[in-house]
């Protein structure tokens, strides 16, 4: 085995950080028994190990470069350990051996959903609601320290507040050391020794309690709110979570909504269709709780003189608010023309006079075509008149 650790990584002696991690990365996944089998890799491999233990210390590198034992006897390679994050490190290009500290106590709380059931109006226009909602809430004894009145967390004196433990394993690789959170803190890096009663550490309580939610006008079924910093708060006090209320929208009696549009059916008599007329149609603002607020909550419907079952009559921005711009849809009218089933005896004779002089006594009826023409239907049939 080489004694040079110089000579060992390749690099010159005046060579920076850089140049011996890049050596030791090139070198390590080149020699790593897991992936080269050659007898002599194993011991080509723990030598470059030991020569990045001395190169990448600073003062081990200056002790050797001196002239003397950077392990402090036994010479170069004798006792040496390397850390199992070297490996990972030359592997996966990740950071030197080094742990991650404690983790903190406190953290970001989840966030929380309810759900809320609406009118048509309340999602079309806009609602306040006053929710009740079970969450965590900051512990009000311990203002989310976790600690009892009068005490505060110590330093664990496992880990001395580092929130990990090393540990050494032998492997004819030499010693490798693993870093673990540690048990006694749960990586904390310190222990409450007396915690608070009312909320057993953790710096947050369940509690039941009221918001107030504002629903935007355009909301519909699926749609959710968002009102940050209102979901669970996190453990140890940490900053709360956001809470999002998703909209759920009753059917309604009279419309469909869809989109910003709103879709009905309105029946009138064969006479009427015939004859025209006029339909008092409710308007959504009907459905509106508001006295002191006046609002249009109906619209005359003109039904023209010859309307046919399924003919569409559209009102103009009377629909529902578009959730960002604002802008109403249309009511979209489907009018049914309803055909009596009954008939007395007058009923029945002023219909046969009336087909006597509309000369419909025996109707041949007229047979649609299922599908309209397309450009060449039309352009063959000009050509092929019948």
């Amino acid at each position: 085995m080489s004694q040079d650790p110089y000579a060992a990584l390749g690099v010159e002696r005046d060579a920076d950080a850089e140049t011996i991690k890049k050596a030791y990365r090139r070198l390590a996944r080149q020699y790593h028994p897991d992936v080269n089998s050659d007898p002599g890799a194993a011991e080509r491999f723990k030598e470059v190990s030991h020569a990045y233990e001395v190169l990448s210390d600073p003062e081990k590198r200056r002790v050797y470069d001196l002239g003397g034992d950077p392990f402090g006897g036994g010479g170069f390679g004798q006792g040496a350990g390397f850390s199992f994050t070297d490996i990972m490190d030359a592997f996966f290009g990740g950071q030197q051996a080094g742990g991650r500290g404690p983790r903190p106590r406190q953290r970001r709380g989840q966030d929380a959903l309810v759900r809320i059931d609406l009118e048509l109006a309340e999602a079309a226009f806009g609602a306040t609601r006053e929710l009740k909602v079970d969450t965590a809430v900051l512990c009000s004894t311990c203002r989310g320290s976790g600690a009892a009145e009068g005490s505060r967390p110590v330093v664990c004196e496992t880990c001395h507040g580092r929130g990990e433990v090393q540990h050494v394993q032998r492997s004819f690789l030499g010693e490798i050391r693993t870093l673990r959170p540690c048990a006694a803190c749960r990586g904390y890096g310190e222990i409450i020794p007396d915690p608070c009663r009312e909320c057993a550490g953790d710096g947050r309580v369940r509690s039941r309690r009221a918001i107030t939610v504002k629903i935007p006008p355009g909301v519909d079924t699926g749609t959710r709110v968002q009102l940050s910093g209102e979901g669970e708060v996190g453990p140890g006090g940490g900053q709360p979570g956001d809470l999002y209320v998703e909209v759920h929208v009753a059917p309604h009696r009279i419309f469909q909504r869809d989109g910003v549009d709103l879709r009905c059916h309105v029946s009138v008599p064969m006479t009427a269709a015939a004859l025209g007329t006029t339909i008092e149609l409710p308007l959504l603002e009907a459905d509106l709780d508001t006295e002191d607020i006046e609002l249009e909550r109906s619209v005359v419907l003109e039904i023209s003189p010859g309307t046919q079952s399924g003919t569409e009559k559209v009102l103009r921005g009377r629909g529902v608010p578009g959730l960002r711009s604002g802008a109403r849809g249309d009511i979209v009218a489907t009018i049914d023309v309803e055909t009596p089933t009954k008939l007395d005896e007058q009923q029945e004779q002023l219909l046969r006079e009336l087909a006597a002089i509309r000369r419909e006594e025996s109707p041949d009826g007229r047979i649609q075509p299922t599908q309209n023409k397309g450009m060449f239907g039309r352009i063959r049939d000009a050509f092929n008149p019948r």
